[in-house]
């Protein structure tokens, strides 16, 4: 289940980035007006026509900055799911060791003289 989430939650990051970078800045378009004459720029002949895009862009980085923030209030949640240990020593599995008490002289192998 982590696993899926983690790839979701990549998934998601990339194309947010990607996404953010494809957007203009606010002072583009005074910049686009200024250099491309009196009709704006052409920008009305775009895909999206003149402020389709801006709104389209702007309302997908939202939908994926909420689907992030989702996705990483989730994982946090499951990473606080196991109960740590305490301490170093509880987190150490216990093991019955052999037995120390000295041998008895019985037990010994004879010596040879």
């Amino acid at each position: 289940m982590d696993a899926v989430i983690i790839v979701v939650h990549l998934t998601i990051s990339v194309l947010l980035v990607g996404l953010i970078l494809i957007q203009h800045g606010k002072g583009a378009d005074a910049g686009a007006a200024a250099l491309g004459g009196g009709g704006g720029g052409g920008a009305s002949t775009s895909v999206f026509g003149s402020q389709g895009s801006a709104s389209f862009l702007s309302r997908s980085s939202a939908i994926l900055a909420t689907a992030f923030f989702m996705t990483s209030l989730t994982l946090a949640y499951f990473s606080n799911q196991t109960r740590p240990a305490d301490s170093v020593t509880e987190s150490v599995m216990i093991t019955e060791s052999l037995e120390t008490a000295p041998a008895k002289p019985s037990d010994l192998p004879d010596l040879p003289q």
